[in-house]
This record gives structure tokens, C-alpha cells and sequence, in this order.
């Protein structure tokens, strides 16, 4: 049986390149819509970053995370960028045209 932070981590690893997920997004395919908070809290020790692709994860206003877990912000969206994630000029992420259905 998986535990959480496994289930969070079989969802973040289903992104596509060149998508992003929400918080939201994941804590609801791992199972409860209401861990947001618990997505961040996994992402952080996730214990395979070359694997489980967690820079592909922001908040739903297309926000990097500031503590990203592998260099800081400035490293996530340098990740994200080498997958041509699109971004505004206030530095999110273009939901509109990046966001991962889910399929």
C-alpha cells in the first residue's frame, strides 16, 4: 500500500515535459484535494530529482516556488525554461498554454 508522499510522487512523475501541474492538481490525483500543503511538504525531500520531476509543479497562479527544493526559484524556472515552459513577464508560468490536463 502507498503512503501519501508515494502517491503525490507516482502523480508528479505522469507530467509531460513542457507541462506544469498545480498543487492543487497533484494533492487531488493523489487523493485528497485538500493536501496542497502536503504536495510542497514531499516535493521538498523528494528523493529522486532526476526522477520525479518536481520543478514541473507550481501554485495555481502559475507561481515558482521560492524555496524550490534544488536551487531555489531561480533554478526552477531555469529547468522550466529548458522544457520552452512559456512565462509572462511577471515571471509565471503561462497557465493558459503549459497546464497539464491530467491524461
Amino acid at each position: 500500500m502507498e503512503n501519501t508522499f508515494e502517491k503525490i510522487y507516482q502523480a508528479v512523475i505522469k507530467i509531460p515535459k513542457g507541462r506544469v501541474a498545480t498543487y492543487g492538481q497533484i494533492a487531488t490525483m493523489a487523493g485528497n484535494p485538500r493536501w496542497s500543503q502536503i504536495v510542497g511538504y514531499a516535493l521538498h525531500v523528494n528523493p529522486k530529482p532526476g526522477v520525479i520531476p518536481c520543478h514541473r509543479v507550481v501554485n495555481r497562479l502559475g507561481e515558482v516556488s521560492q524555496a524550490f527544493a534544488f536551487g531555489g526559484e531561480n533554478m526552477q524556472i531555469k529547468l522550466l525554461k529548458e522544457e520552452v515552459v512559456k512565462f509572462d513577464s511577471d515571471g509565471r508560468v503561462v497557465l493558459s498554454d503549459c497546464l497539464w490536463d491530467g491524461k
